[in-house]
């Protein structure tokens, strides 16, 4: 786990081989695993610091505050939206993110596609799945994901990356295995060819890669309390 103290570079580090470790576990190449640095809760200076380590994936959870902090550093990285949307901001979300995760409807999934036809974009969308069945979290239930993989069939522009979830928080990362787990099978039954999934967060990304994930999406562990960012060095990077 992260220090207090720890530099952003050290924790990149320590969170890059805690992904390889997992890979390995698994019987898999580290490079199947795609690191989202979630930079939601940080000050505006740790884009620097991310694009200074060679970060290539940032992720905002709403899509305002996403334009604000994403302005003057479009090329830096690929942006991806890590958290719900609204059908009426799905049009600012495509003209922004390369990557969007919280796709809950084919309603939703069908606004995308036509907002990606206008702005003539081609964003990788994440069917979100709510895999624990809690009513707190957004995502499709089990069983409506064949009706909208069917609809996703019938995409031109915007494209499925895969199937993206969220496990109950707890204080036992291994509690999230049979969610991390149940997505993977979901997968393999419904859409085998799909290789995308999106899981794993900064408490039990090492038990998602295990489980298959090829997305994780680290905030808390790599960005909150930075001792760089504690006076406010690099705030107007």
């Amino acid at each position: 786990m992260s220090t207090p103290g720890q530099t952003f570079p050290a924790r990149l580090a320590q969170v890059r081989r805690e992904i390889d470790a997992a890979a390995a576990r698994a019987g898999r190449a580290p490079g199947e695993v795609t690191l989202v640095v979630v930079t939601k809760s940080a000050p505006e200076g740790v884009f620097a610091l991310a694009a200074a380590a060679g970060v290539g994936n940032v992720g905002e959870s709403r899509v305002q505050a996403g334009l604000a902090r994403r302005a003057g550093r479009e090329a830096l990285f690929r942006w991806h939206l890590v958290g719900s949307l609204q059908s009426n901001k799905v049009r600012a979300a495509v003209g922004a993110f390369d990557v969007l995760h919280g796709i809950d409807s084919a309603e939703l999934l069908l606004r995308v596609e036509r907002a990606a036809a206008e702005l003539r974009r081609s964003p990788q969308v994440y069917l979100q799945v709510n895999v624990s069945g809690e009513a707190s979290k957004h995502g499709l239930p089990p069983a409506a994901l064949p009706a909208v993989l069917q609809a996703a069939g019938g995409l031109a522009h915007a494209r499925l990356a895969g199937l993206m979830t969220m496990a109950p928080e707890g204080d036992d990362p291994q509690a999230a295995r049979p969610v991390f787990a149940a997505l993977r099978a979901l997968r393999d039954r419904h859409a085998p060819g799909l290789r995308g999934l999106s899981m794993g967060m900064s408490d039990d990304f090492r038990v998602a890669v295990e489980e298959g994930a090829t997305c994780v999406r680290v905030g808390r562990r790599l960005v909150l309390g930075l001792p760089e960012l504690a006076a406010g060095a690099g705030a107007h990077a």
